[in-house]
């Protein structure tokens, strides 16, 4: 996602990087004086002259459309003038070309404003997102990543659905999920249990221990938002935690709240891990025991593909879900080589998209990690000391 920079207004019309926006104008200018010299005195067309500033008010500065309705207006009255006493426009087209211009140039404020406005909620938003998504440098932590998040709200750019990875003395740990809800409240709750998952997923030795943390942070989260006297007291998120044990690196630990299940996906095909045994975070007293921590297998050549219910979700127009573990089975059959990160991501992106059409009723995340081949070794001691 590209960042924008506050208060820098892009030209909508640009040749080799420099802004052409004058030129339409100008050729209308050019035009309607041209037309208004070879046509007979029964048509006359100079009055066109307001449709220049007009154009200009659309696609060009303040300072642009003011010039263009002063040279309108000058341009007007040597035209005219050039004309027999009996065949010229008037006072009134006069004042119609001039009222025109002033108009022009105050529709022209009020549009650079409006998009300087606009600019700078989608810096604010932009900021947003890489608090709540943090970016994460190459081989973080021993794992090579790749990650796509889609809000459903584009000018919002941020939305519920949140990942991390975390790297620290007991391992690496990596974080999925999906806030309920939508709006503000979700991205504070999702920030919220960011927050902790970077902090325990450091210090906690045990991955249950980190669960337990993101469920007393869910609950207080929820306190504090009640206390404030805001709608959010039923809010939940479902969330895979996962971990990459130093000492086993053919298996991985997870514990999975009520989110989609994960997938396994190298050169020999496409597995599910353990569904969603646990209640989301913030049901947990709903619960007689927490959700068990899964050990599962996972090769070092299959990479961990993990999503949010906007891929699973996503229909086409019959109404049909997207199938991401049938789409995924096929890409790898046809091409071993996009079970790696970048390619898988950027290939279910593309699947969802396709198959819904380019419209999304739910943020979407797409996020794969697999181990670095060699072990995490150095990386994973500079994670820690980076972090």
């Amino acid at each position: 996602m590209t960042e924008i920079e506050y208060g820098r207004r892009r030209p909508l019309l640009r040749v080799h990087g420099r802004s052409i926006a004058w030129l339409p104008p100008l050729l209308l200018l050019i035009g309607v004086v041209l037309l208004d010299f070879n046509t007979t005195e029964q048509f006359r067309i100079v009055t066109w002259i307001v449709l220049v500033p007009g154009i200009a008010a659309a696609i060009c500065g303040v300072w642009t459309t003011a010039a263009y309705s002063a040279v309108s207006v000058v341009t007007y009255v040597a035209v005219d003038s050039a004309w027999p006493d009996q065949y010229r426009a008037g006072l009134g087209d006069f004042l119609l070309v001039a009222l025109g211009g002033a108009l022009a140039a105050l529709a022209a404020g009020v549009r650079v404003r409006q998009e300087r406005q606009a600019l700078h909620i989608r810096d604010i938003a932009e900021t947003t997102r890489r608090t709540v998504l943090r970016p994460l440098p190459p081989g973080w932590a021993g794992l090579e990543h790749a990650g796509v998040y889609l809000a459903a709200d584009v000018d919002a750019r941020v939305g519920g659905d949140f990942y991390d990875i975390q790297p620290g003395p007991h391992g690496t740990r990596v974080l999925v999920g999906d806030v309920q809800g939508k709006g503000l409240g979700a991205v504070e709750t999702a920030a919220a249990l960011l927050g902790t998952f970077r902090e325990a997923g450091y210090h906690e030795e045990c991955l249950g221990t980190v669960a337990e943390r993101l469920e007393i942070r869910m609950f207080r989260h929820r306190s504090h938002t009640a206390a404030l006297g805001r709608d959010d007291g039923d809010r939940f998120a479902t969330a895979v935690l996962i971990a990459f044990p130093e000492d086993a690196p053919e298996t991985i630990e997870m514990l999975n709240f009520g989110h989609e299940p994960p997938l396994a996906v190298g050169p020999g095909g496409v597995r599910e891990l353990p569904s969603g045994d646990g209640l989301p975070l913030g049901l947990g007293d709903l619960a007689a025991v927490p959700p068990p921590v899964h050990r599962v297998p996972l090769a070092a050549d299959e990479t961990l593909l993990l999503v949010t219910d906007g891929v699973t979700e996503a229909r086409d127009g019959p109404g049909e879900f997207y199938q991401l573990a049938r789409e995924v089975a096929r890409a790898v059959a046809a091409d071993p080589g996009r079970a790696e990160p970048r390619r898988l991501v950027r290939g279910v992106r593309d699947g969802v998209l396709r198959h819904s059409g380019g419209r999304l009723e739910d943020d979407t995340t797409i996020f794969a990690v697999r181990r670095v081949a060699g072990g995490p070794g150095e990386d994973l001691e500079q994670g820690r000391l980076r972090s």
